[in-house]
Parts: structure tokens; C-alpha cells; sequence
């Protein structure tokens, strides 16, 4: 019977050694342990055995199997604990090592622009302020001497949510809603996204963005707005810009004026970029109409201002000689990379 039990036992070791993964051991198990196993045979034959040696026959096929069962438990222990190294080892990270390199991203040159203006403007006493994009339109039009009947409306045709709520066609009623709060004098900045019913062009989009300043105290002149704008226009464009005021019509600005700025690319020489007359147009620009401060309840008599306004993206193309505005708005980060 020895020699059974040898048999079997170096069997089941010299297979265990040779198992790689679950499903070879539970093969191998029911091989030995089965009901078709080679342990189970030997139970058959008990049966077989003299009635006088049945008991001791039954106690050396049990002594086999409980053998057995501890060589598979260990040897699936093993194997468990040598898929789990395995696992460890292909999922393994030296955490000692630098990390992966993230690629930053960039600041959209909108943005870029809307910033600059900020420190310029901040750095000479203006304040940042915004307002909704979804507006009334008394402050977007009445407030600044714009009444329903006036062309300008068709002018500025934008996209109404009601008979009077729209989405704003600039940022002035962040304007009117500062004076309608704070008592003058005052000096602020607004910037933000407007809207208005445009065909998307190289210069022009149904959404954009623009900044527009506002300056109220006691005997403003021309000279203030002027000098504020060519201290503005040298410190964003650089160099030593001059500043051309023709004037125009704007309903809410009395004196009004069209801003021209001598040109950043030929000095004002003559070139492409401003058609050979030296300058470029760059914002609209003038007085505060005494309409307007009356409507917010300042006294003409005693306050006056200037106000002005650009778009962002009209200084941004500029600056960075871009052509079309679009290019804004695509998401190329070969461009926005600039």
C-alpha cells in the first residue's frame, strides 16, 4: 500500500509544480479529488477488499486524502500569493521618480487683452466693474438718450427675450447702473460679452466682447478724454502713440468722436494695415450728454464726463496682427498659443 500512496503523492507534487493559473489547479484538484479522481477510484475498491482488512484499507485511502487536500491547500496558497506578486510587479511604480510632465495650457488671448487693460486703467485710478448680459431696454437704450423711436435702435438691432429685456448690445448699462448707485465723482471700467444680430465675418460676430470707460467729475473736458486715451493707447500698443479725434454721432456723447490711433505698424508713414493714411480707427469716444446724466440724476451744471469704448478683440487683432476674429473663437491652440 505504500507504494500506492508514493505513487499518488509524487504524482500530485509533480503536477502542483507545474501549475501556472487557476484553471490548471482546479484541473489538477478534480483530477486527484474528483468524483472521478484517483483517490475516489481507490474508495471504489474498498468494496473489493476482505471484510477483515476493509477498516484498515479505508483508513490508509483517507490518510492519502487528507495528504493530498494539504498538498493542493498549500499549493494553492502558493499560487495565489505568486499571481498576486506577478500583479504587483506589472502594476508596479517606482514613486521615487519625477511624475509625468503636464502640458499647461494657455491664457486665451482675450483674456490676455481684458487683463492688460485692466492694469493699465487700475494703475491710473479706475475701477473694475460688470453687470448682466441680460438687460433692460431702458438702461441698455433710454437711459443713454436712445428712446424707442431713435435709428440708432436699428443700429444696434439685437436679440430681444421680451419687449423690453434683451441681451445687451454693449457694456453703457453697466455704466448707467453704476451712476443710478454711487454718487459722483467716479471712474470706472466695464468690461464684457455683447450681443448683437451681426453676420460672422473676419471683423464682426454675433457675440464679442468690449470694454468701455466712464469718467465723471466737475469740469471734464475733451483734454481729459483725450489724454486719457493716448496714455491708454501708448502703454497697450507701446512706443509713443498719438491719438486723432474726428468727430461723429453717438446719441448718448455730446460731443462725440471717432478715435483714431497713428499706426503701430508703419509709425504712421503709410501702410497696408492703415490703408496709407497713417491711422487706424480704434474706439468710439466723447463727452457724456447731459441727457444722460439727467436720466441717472446727476446735474449737468455741476458734473460732466467722458466715456469711450472698444472692442476686445478689435485691440487684440491689433496688437497681434490678426486678421480675422474668428480665429478667436476656434480653438486652434496653434493659435492660441500666441
Amino acid at each position: 500500500m505504500n507504494e500506492i500512496r508514493e505513487k499518488i503523492l509524487n504524482e500530485l507534487k509533480e503536477k502542483v509544480n507545474e501549475v501556472k493559473n487557476i484553471q490548471e489547479f482546479q484541473v489538477l484538484k478534480s483530477k486527484f479529488l474528483g468524483k472521478k479522481g484517483e483517490i475516489s477510484n481507490l474508495m471504489k475498491q474498498i468494496s473489493k477488499v476482505e471484510k477483515e482488512k476493509r477498516k484498515e484499507f479505508g483508513a490508509f485511502v483517507n490518510n492519502i486524502k487528507k495528504e493530498a487536500e494539504e498538498l493542493l491547500n498549500e499549493a494553492f496558497e502558493n499560487l495565489k500569493s505568486k499571481i498576486k506578486e506577478e500583479e504587483e510587479k506589472k502594476n508596479w511604480v517606482d514613486i521615487t521618480l519625477p511624475g509625468a510632465r503636464r502640458k499647461i495650457g494657455y491664457e486665451h488671448i482675450l483674456k490676455q487683452t481684458i487683463r492688460e487693460v485692466y492694469e493699465i486703467f487700475s494703475n491710473i485710478g479706475y475701477k473694475i466693474v460688470e453687470g448682466p448680459e441680460i438687460e433692460t431696454t431702458w438702461h441698455n437704450f433710454d437711459a443713454l438718450n436712445t428712446p424707442e423711436w431713435h435709428p440708432a435702435r436699428d443700429m444696434q438691432d439685437t436679440f430681444y427675450i421680451k419687449d423690453n429685456i434683451i441681451l445687451r448690445t454693449h457694456t453703457s448699462p453697466v455704466q448707467v447702473r453704476t451712476m443710478l448707485t454711487h454718487e459722483p465723482p467716479l471712474a470706472i471700467i466695464s468690461p464684457g460679452r455683447v450681443y448683437r444680430k451681426d453676420e460672422p465675418d473676419a471683423t464682426h460676430s454675433p457675440a464679442f466682447n468690449q470694454i468701455e470707460g466712464l469718467y465723471i467729475d466737475k469740469n471734464v473736458t475733451v483734454g481729459h478724454l483725450k489724454a486719457t486715451l493716448e496714455k491708454f493707447l501708448t502703454m497697450y500698443f507701446g512706443g509713443s502713440r498719438k491719438v486723432l479725434l474726428r468727430p461723429s454721432y453717438f446719441p448718448f456723447v455730446e460731443p462725440g468722436y471717432e478715435v483714431d490711433v497713428d499706426c503701430m505698424f508703419c509709425g504712421g508713414k503709410g501702410c497696408n494695415v492703415c490703408k496709407g493714411t497713417g491711422w487706424i480707427e480704434i474706439l468710439g469716444a466723447g463727452l457724456v450728454h447731459p441727457n444722460v446724466l439727467k436720466n441717472v440724476g446727476y446735474d449737468p451744471e455741476i458734473w460732466q464726463g467722458f466715456a469711450f469704448g472698444t472692442g476686445v478683440e478689435r485691440i487684440a487683432m491689433l496688437k497681434h496682427g490678426i486678421a480675422d476674429m474668428r480665429e478667436f473663437y476656434r480653438n486652434d491652440m496653434r493659435f492660441l498659443g500666441l
